[in-house]
């Protein structure tokens, strides 16, 4: 029959945590989790620059075929 499985009596000579080491990797949680959440909000803003700057190119180019079809329209006769 199975028996059950021995836990390891804890060591009395264990070492106490140290308080600086616990707040230095809260900090540097804290600010992988920050630079994270910067990075998400820079790939927004480009994302909407981009999307702005790609319409208002495609504006340009509209006024300026339908200035051109005018201009060509004008000097044939059509």
């Amino acid at each position: 029959m199975a028996q059950t499985a021995r836990r390891p009596a804890p060591t009395p000579d264990e070492p106490p945590i140290d308080p600086m080491a616990v707040e230095h990797a809260y900090r540097l949680h804290r600010a992988r989790r920050r630079a994270r959440i910067e990075h998400r909000r820079e790939q927004a803003r480009a994302r909407l620059r981009f999307l702005v700057a790609s319409v208002v190119l495609v504006g340009l180019a509209i006024v300026l075929i339908l200035a051109l079809w005018h201009e060509i329209q004008h000097v044939f006769g059509l």
